[in-house]
């Protein structure tokens, strides 16, 4: 894993107010812990709760024209400033573009997405492009022990039992 990486945490999705705050989506849990994103061209001054998200103001953003201008604008911090995982544990950031495999050793595709429906994380395995020309199949999977009984920076491993 690239401790540089860049890692989205928070997206805005708007202005709030006329004198230069954001409305923001929020996919961290402690967005707080940063004070600086986008390779220091936004510092954060302040964070607060909102509704289906946060509120926030940054120190380059005077009023709501530019407020609004920063729409779509996504909020990110290199990889190394997060913190420390506990065993069994893993970011998103991680496990996307990992090449998966079965336990059988056949090479499966790649992680392309994740998903949480409520019970837990889902990885969606990309197989690669057949040569009959039709598009790339995938197939789901729970990111557990049971299915994933193991994964490193290098690959993922899929039990041959839920392989599609």
């Amino acid at each position: 894993m690239a401790a540089d990486r860049p890692v989205t945490l928070a997206v805005i999705i708007g202005a709030h107010g006329v004198t230069g705050e954001v409305r923001l989506k929020v996919f961290a849990e402690d967005l707080a812990a940063h004070k600086a994103f986008n390779g220091g061209a936004l510092a954060l001054k302040s964070l607060r709760s909102g509704n289906n998200g946060a509120i926030a103001r940054f120190a380059e953003v005077a009023d709501r024209n530019a407020a609004e201008a920063m729409r779509g604008t996504e909020l990110t911090v290199p990889r190394a400033s997060l913190p420390p995982l506990g065993d069994g544990e893993y970011y998103h950031v991680d496990l996307l573009g990992l090449p998966a495999v079965s336990s059988n050793g056949d090479l499966l595709g790649k992680v392309v997405t994740i998903d949480n429906y409520g019970a837990g994380d889902v990885l969606e395995i990309e197989r690669p492009a057949g040569e009959d020309g039709k598009p790339p199949k995938r197939f789901m999977v729970p990111m557990n022990p049971q299915a994933v009984p193991e994964w490193d920076a290098e690959r993922l491993v899929i039990a041959a039992e839920f392989v599609e």
